[in-house]
Parts: C-alpha cells; structure tokens; sequence
C-alpha cells in the first residue's frame, strides 16, 4: 500500500477496494485505514465521484494518482481528516492537477498545507511531472492561502466557469 508520512499525518494511497468500502461498509472501511471516521466524511465529493475513482482505480498503476486518505496520526488517536489527490496520471507535458478537501472539523489546523505539499512532492519525485496546477474559487481564501503558502502563484482562469488556477513548477534540482 502507498502511504506518505508528514509530521502529523499520514497519506494513504486509495485503491478500489478501500473507496468500495468506504461506500458500502464503513466499519471495514475504518478497519482498513486504520482510523476512526470523523462526523460528515466523506469529504465534499459526491458518490458518483467516489464510484469514478475506484473505476480507476481497477488498474494498480494508477494507484497515487487518483485519491489519498489523509489521516492524522499524532496528536491524539488516528483519524480520517481529509482528502484529496490528482485527476489522474500526468498530462504528456507533464502537468498533473491537484485537489484537496478537509472535514470542517479538522479545518484551519494545517493538514491541507501538509497534505498537499506531501502530494506535490511526491509528484515531483515520480519524475513524471513537471508542473503541479490546482483550480479553486476566487471567494475561497483558505484554500489560496493553502496554495500561496507552498509556493503555487496565479496562473489565469480555471476550468470551471468562475474558478482561478494557481500552479507550481518543478525547480531543476540543485547541486548536492
């Protein structure tokens, strides 16, 4: 199973038989992630979406690529407190679209600063991305400043009537 560690949280890859049993039994679902299940998860995302993504989740190698558990793990007993992840495999020129969510409960804390830079760098270390991008909504100043704080800069309209898109490139590595 693919799992990243940050300081407070620990990122599990989502593979089908997770998000499957996310929908259809909680119980094996907390017993898989190895965490309890906050009041309103899932995260904002509709089933449908949920049931897209185990679709793909059917090949192994998009594993990573698609949804990851955010779990806090210290302080206090391990608990779901997000989500989040990519739209999938990287484009040819290497652009690859991050999203994130966090239950309300769990907001303001940091996890979705973790989590995403987690994500990102991982991303960057496959070797397969060079450009990491992210659409939100201009009114959503946390998630801005989620974006800012890691380095993202605008970078025009989004995708969606009324989004901006904000993205990070990968620095060439420097000397040893």
């Amino acid at each position: 199973m693919l799992r990243l560690r940050t300081p407070r949280l620990e990122l599990v890859a989502a593979t089908y038989e997770m998000i499957d049993a996310q929908l259809h039994d909680p119980r094996r679902f907390e017993t898989m992630l190895d965490a309890r299940l906050p009041e309103g998860w899932p995260p904002e995302l509709t089933e449908d979406v949920w049931e897209f993504t185990a679709r793909q989740l059917l090949d192994p190698a998009a594993v990573g690529w698609w949804m990851w558990y955010f779990v806090r793990d210290r302080p206090g007993p391990r608990a779901a407190v997000g989500s989040g992840g990519f739209k999938g495999a990287p484009a040819p020129d290497g652009t690859v679209a991050v999203g994130y969510s966090v239950i309300a409960a769990h907001r303001r804390a940091g996890y979705a600063s973790e989590a995403v830079r987690a994500l990102t760098d991982w991303a960057f270390g496959t070797g397969l991305v060079a450009r990491v991008i992210a659409h939100t909504y201009p009114h959503l100043g946390a998630s801005i400043g989620v974006l800012e704080k890691l380095g993202f800069c605008f970078d025009g309209p989004g995708e969606e009537a009324g989004t901006v898109r904000y993205a990070l490139e990968r620095t060439p590595a420097g000397p040893g």
